[in-house]
């Protein structure tokens, strides 16, 4: 939700609302990541530019940006960006997914598949990626808890291992085509023209809005165009 421009917060006040703590705030302000302050006398100001820049922030540590990077990407901001702005650039590069990784030790994993899973079995889900092993750590990585179960009932099938792992190749070779072609699309017909045309007030929120309903759409999309595709296959070989 956008704040109103005239807001004024106190650190401790910016960092509740942004649901960080003021040590972060002052981490990211000494890493050029965050504009200076409003000072009131010995007292800094902040407003809802800083709120957003936090927001943009947190989205792209969820995709997994290094601090370096996050840093590269804001410089490329000007830093007088309006809060409409930065909503946009949130917009722009949020996550098409809700799940958040997560580090398992073997007791958790095994609770939360079910059952236990002997060594052999999770070998077999880092082979597919449902799971990735952690350096210097005893833990396991579960990037999308969701896929866990779903990475088990396909090993259940009994299908050969590398059968499996040439399919989840094809699969991630040709949705990482999907994904380009899209994105080059996109930015061909929505964000050049915003662009082109001095980034008017007027297009910024429609833009937004494309982009957070454009998600949702093209998912569904994929799956029933690949849903149809497979029937054409069936019946082109039947």
């Amino acid at each position: 939700m956008l704040r109103t421009a005239d807001e004024e917060l106190t650190i401790d006040e910016l960092a509740a609302r942004a649901g960080v703590t003021v040590r972060t705030v002052r981490f990211y302000s000494s890493r050029g990541l965050l504009p200076a302050p409003r000072l009131r006398g010995r007292l800094g100001l902040y407003g809802a530019e800083h709120l957003a820049r936090l927001d943009l922030i947190r989205e792209l540590q969820t995709l997994g940006f290094t601090l370096s990077a996050i840093e590269r990407h804001l410089q490329r901001i000007p830093e007088g960006s309006s809060p409409e702005e930065l909503a946009l650039q949130r917009a722009l590069i949020a996550p098409w997914t809700d799940e958040h990784a997560e580090d398992l030790d073997r007791h958790e994993l095994d609770r939360r598949a079910g059952r236990h899973l002997d060594d052999d079995l999770v070998a077999h889900l880092v082979e597919l990626g449902i799971l990735q092993r952690i350096d210097d750590s005893d833990k396991l990585r579960l990037p999308s808890p969701a896929m866990l179960g779903v990475g088990l009932q396909i090993l259940d099938l009994g299908l050969p291992l590398e059968m499996l792992v040439q399919a989840k190749g094809i699969v991630e070779r040709h949705t990482a085509q999907i994904a380009t072609e899209l994105r080059e699309l996109f930015a061909e017909n929505v964000l050049r023209p915003y662009m082109e045309h001095g980034r008017p007030e007027d297009e910024r929120e429609r833009v937004r809005v494309v982009t957070d309903q454009l998600r949702p759409l093209t998912i569904q999309v994929l799956v029933n165009g690949f849903q149809h595709a497979v029937n054409d296959v069936i019946r082109d070989h039947v």
